[in-house]
């Protein structure tokens, strides 16, 4: 394969890119398909990355009262909203018998959150790597909740049927993540530094570290992972972020 990488920053808008052509096949956390089957695109799944347990968490102010996810009730929250970080702010509040609609989500790019949580203009972050280990480094803040097993967490790669990808072209993909998989747990350094296109000693410290923790293994999307895909959607459209229940798991192994 001769494939051409193209860099955006929006992941929210990978379905839409995806119907425009703007690229064939794209690598999202988990809810960014689900909103684009959601909004009536012919999703195909290539494959996912093993769970990140560690990837993403809700964080509070040292100086804060609040001690418990039930403390969040009614209080503004900052988030990435619309990615796996309001599947993860579900689950969490599920646990405890609350909704989404329980607290008042504010949907802001991680460099607003920080500085809305430093100056208490909301109660808490849900934040994801590499923020999450940037920001734990200067000792302000506290960890409320985690993802852990709560949920998946996965990295998803995924197309539409618009793009006309064959069976085999997604084999190849799976094989090329897997040989990138492995060559980036070999030198996780190198990673960190293509990842850090700024050159800022912090971002790549962080980003080493991330790299250095995670499974890098990629496999072949399977039953199993539209199992876990099926469940995020079910939560999601519980809460009121979907309009329609979709149906995604089972299907065909033929249609994988």
């Amino acid at each position: 394969m001769r494939p051409e990488f193209v860099a955006y920053d929006e992941g929210r808008e990978t379905g839409a890119r995806l119907a425009k052509g703007e690229f064939d096949i794209s690598g999202t956390g988990s809810t960014p398909p689900i909103l684009a089957k959601a909004s009536g695109l012919p999703v195909i799944y290539a494959a996912a990355s093993t769970p990140r347990p560690t990837n993403g968490a809700i964080l509070v102010s040292k100086t804060s009262d609040i001690s418990s996810v039930a403390d969040l009730k009614g209080k503004p929250i900052a988030l990435v909203d619309g990615s796996f970080l309001s599947y993860l702010l579900a689950k969490q509040l599920e646990d405890i018998g609350l909704r989404l609609t329980d607290i008042v989500r504010q949907d802001m790019s991680p460099n607003d959150s920080l500085a809305a949580l430093r100056e208490n203009s909301v109660a808490a972050w849900v934040a994801m790597t590499p923020h999450l280990e940037q920001v734990l480094v200067s000792g302000e803040f506290t960890v409320l909740a985690r993802c852990g097993t709560l949920i998946p967490n996965r990295s998803t790669f995924w197309t539409i049927e618009n793009r006309g990808l064959t069976k085999a072209t997604l084999e190849d993909f799976t094989g090329e993540l897997k040989h990138l998989g492995s060559q980036i747990a070999k030198d996780p350094e190198k990673a960190a530094e293509l990842l850090s296109p700024f050159g800022e000693e912090a971002e790549r410290r962080a980003w080493t570290r991330v790299v250095s923790e995670r499974n890098w293994q990629v496999d072949a999307a399977d039953q199993s992972l539209l199992r876990e895909q099926q469940e995020e959607a079910d939560t999601l459209f519980h809460h009121g972020d979907l309009d329609t229940k979709l149906t995604i798991y089972p299907v065909d192994e033929g249609d994988l």
